[in-house]
């Protein structure tokens, strides 16, 4: 088997970096730029090719099996990969309960993109990670030599290809402050270690728990043998939890999309320009700060 060839697809890397004049920044003395890794790809959006790149190169034409929610984007992109790169893809899909359901937007379109959905139990899909339990449910889909990436993307080669990112902004001597909304802590994790050393990393998780400090240092202990980088979290602006959009935050998204003309992603990039405006109204960053929001993904469908 042979690695396909992601040159083909003809990703913007590195991907640009826009000044965005906001009086709601400008009033404290603070400069926002928005890093639009949103267009990399057309398919496979910001982070997503960041972390999916060196697995698929990795995978070398076996087929892809990885995990996800009902309404993953990681799942759609790992779809999308398939289909533009002829590749093989199963999505295992938390709740076996949604097996006699119809299908929701994001999973149909997973669905259309090639990939076989294999629903388990929500315990079962806790265990994911155990060799048995990861054994049986790639015998159930008769892929047992498949290529296994984790749910959300995030391992040893997906941190270390989010360094780049970091990379691309250490380039940038006037940014002091490289935020981003987290989920599974990858992107955070390989971003941090790219930066250079005036620079920190901070990230908006989108679930709440306060788990993720813990297993960015795990990532980075497996990508880069201990912790790189300076980076934190706050963890006050996941609005009750993933996938949650109360109004307050889809008017935020709809204000700052009209403020601007970006199309603003609610599950992870609200939050992150929600947690931003709110983060300098408390005066967080010092005046003369310039702040990179990293624009990972955009709406779906």
């Amino acid at each position: 088997m042979t690695s396909p060839d992601l040159a083909a697809l003809r990703p913007r890397i590195p991907s640009p970096v826009e000044e965005t004049a906001d009086g709601r920044f400008g009033r404290h003395g603070i400069r926002l730029l928005l890093k639009r890794d949103d267009l990399i790809h057309p398919d496979l959006i910001g982070n997503k090719w960041r972390k999916l790149a060196p697995n698929l190169t990795a995978a070398a034409g076996r087929t892809v099996v990885t995990f996800g929610g009902a309404y993953s984007n990681h799942l759609r992109a790992t779809a999308a990969a398939g289909r533009l790169l002829g590749l093989r893809t199963v999505g295992v899909v938390r709740g076996q309960e949604l097996s006699d359901r119809p299908l929701n937007p994001s999973l149909a379109r997973c669905a259309a993109d090639g990939m076989r959905l294999h629903f388990v139990d929500r315990s079962t899909y806790r265990r994911k990670t155990e060799a048995d339990t990861l054994a049986a449910i790639l015998r159930a889909v008769g892929a047992e030599d498949a290529y296994v990436v984790p749910e959300g993307g995030s391992n040893s080669l997906a941190v270390r290809g989010c360094r780049a990112l970091g990379e691309e902004l250490r380039a940038r001597a006037d940014v002091d402050v490289v935020a981003l909304a987290c989920g599974t802590g990858g992107t955070l994790a390989g971003l941090a270690a790219g930066l250079g050393p005036d620079q920190r990393a901070l990230g908006i998780p989108v679930l709440k728990g306060g788990f993720l400090s813990a297993d960015i240092a795990e990532l980075q202990e497996r990508a880069f043998g201990g912790r790189q980088g300076n980076w934190t979290l706050d963890d006050r602006f996941h609005f009750g939890g993933y996938a949650r959009v109360p109004a307050e935050l889809d008017a935020f998204a709809g204000d700052f999309e009209q403020r601007h003309g970006v199309a603003v992603e609610r599950l992870y990039v609200a939050k992150l320009l929600h947690g931003l405006v709110a983060l300098a109204d408390e005066g967080a960053f010092p005046r003369g700060s310039t702040v990179a929001a990293v624009i990972t993904g955009r709406p779906f469908p």
